[in-house]
């Protein structure tokens, strides 16, 4: 399985706004500069995420996104089941009636257990713990690694 582009830029939004904290607005410019997300793409990736109740997105010159739920409530799995659905790792596992062997068949007890364990691991990290480990957009303990930031945006709140 692979995770789908937009789903990795979800997933960015998301550890950019929890780095944040919630209830804090982040501009979309900051957001797509930071996290690495090109501007049409990340409008898609909001609606899907403010969908979901994850964000609000506020119009305006002054607008930008907020994190609606606390870090500690968000999980990995959650941002990328809201992205690319709920995983499944073959047809069989997804869609039971496909298979005529199913009864029988010793590889589909293992797809299911695997897809299990993926989805347990991804439900147990949250983006409070995600964010204080290292992240994978250019940031690291509220700053840019390759400069400062001028406008204290990612200052730890």
């Amino acid at each position: 399985m692979r995770l789908t582009r937009a789903a990795e830029y979800a997933i960015r939004c998301v550890l950019y706004l929890a780095k944040m904290g919630p209830g804090r607005l982040a501009s979309r410019k900051d957001i797509a500069e930071y996290a690495e997300i090109p501007p049409p793409f990340l409008a898609k990736i909001a609606q899907d995420l403010a969908r979901a109740g994850l964000i609000e997105i506020r119009q305006g010159a002054k607008g930008g996104f907020v994190l609606l739920k606390d870090p500690k409530e968000i999980t990995l799995l959650e941002v990328v089941e809201t992205m690319i659905g709920e995983i499944y790792l073959n047809d069989c596992v997804a869609r039971p009636s496909s298979c005529n062997a199913l009864e029988a068949c010793g590889v589909h007890r293992v797809w299911l257990q695997a897809r299990n364990q993926l989805r347990e691991t991804l439900r147990r990290a949250t983006f409070d713990t995600l964010v204080r480990d290292r992240l994978c957009i250019r940031i690291s303990n509220g700053r840019k690694e390759n400069g400062a930031d001028p406008k204290g945006l990612l200052a730890n709140h």
